[in-house]
């Protein structure tokens, strides 16, 4: 009964930090070191790659009008002036590949050294400091809406999403949104681009995770799928639902 409403209560961590400009790597460290858990060991490491993975799929399933419109009216746009490098699917495929490569690398040489709670409570309050003073001076946007994004933007901004991939702690979002706003973009423009561009990041990002934990050079015993047994699939189950449900009420309040 412990495992299950563990399960439920870092679900439900998951879901409430994934999409806001907080980081949910950070809040589930805390909870690690408040409950004297280790998440990085066997089982539990599989669980928060599962619960990731349940936050992330709110997202498809929240946007699936509006993907299916920009799928639809691609490369040209729904006001016919867009072209195959400034349509919305393809600023975000930029921006993806903008932060992989360089993230991939860095993240091998220093990410996994500043993986510390201090660090992340540092990143933390900077994050909230940079946000905070974000809006407070770039208050004239130029570009309203996400469908008026230009190329440079993108870029942009997918260079800021490294941060969050290399330091621990620092909110992917809070990186995205505030770079957006920093280029001339709207909250709610910068907001909307975040979300799409967390999709492939994400996936990415958790099939990465999942694949480096069940490779037989990395698998423990018990974190490879076919070896659970039917009370850890049970577990893993309830994380999924509730981080799934949870972020999807995240994204919908936004």
């Amino acid at each position: 009964m412990y495992d299950y409403l563990l399960s439920v209560f870092l679900g439900v961590v998951e879901g409430l930090t994934e999409f806001l400009p907080v980081s949910s790597t950070a809040h589930l460290r805390i909870c690690e070191a408040l409950l004297r858990i280790d998440l990085h060991d066997g089982f539990w490491k599989m669980y928060t790659i599962v619960i990731q993975l349940g936050a992330i799929l709110a997202l498809p399933v929240y946007f699936r009008e509006r993907i299916a419109r920009f799928v639809l009216t691609f490369p040209r746009g729904e006001r016919g002036n867009r072209t195959i490098f400034t349509h919305p699917l393809s600023l975000t495929l930029i921006a993806f590949v903008v932060t992989a490569i360089p993230a991939w690398a860095l993240t091998k040489q220093i990410g996994k050294n500043l993986e510390n709670l201090w660090v992340m409570a540092l990143a933390l309050l900077i994050g909230g400091i940079v946000m905070w003073i974000v809006d407070a001076v770039f208050t004239r946007p130029r570009t309203m809406h996400m469908e008026e994004m230009t190329l440079p933007q993108a870029v942009w901004i997918g260079a800021a999403q490294i941060l969050s991939a290399v330091f621990p702690g620092t909110s992917r979002s809070m990186s995205t949104i505030a770079a957006g706003q920093v280029a001339g973009m709207s909250r709610p423009a910068a907001l909307e681009f975040s979300f799409f561009l967390s999709m492939p990041t994400m996936f990415v990002a958790t099939g990465y995770d999942f694949l480096k934990t069940v490779m037989p050079r990395h698998q423990e015993v018990n974190t490879a799928p076919f070896a659970m047994n039917p009370h850890e699939w049970i577990v893993l189950a309830i994380g999924f639902v509730v981080s799934f449900f949870v972020a999807l009420a995240v994204v919908a309040w936004f």
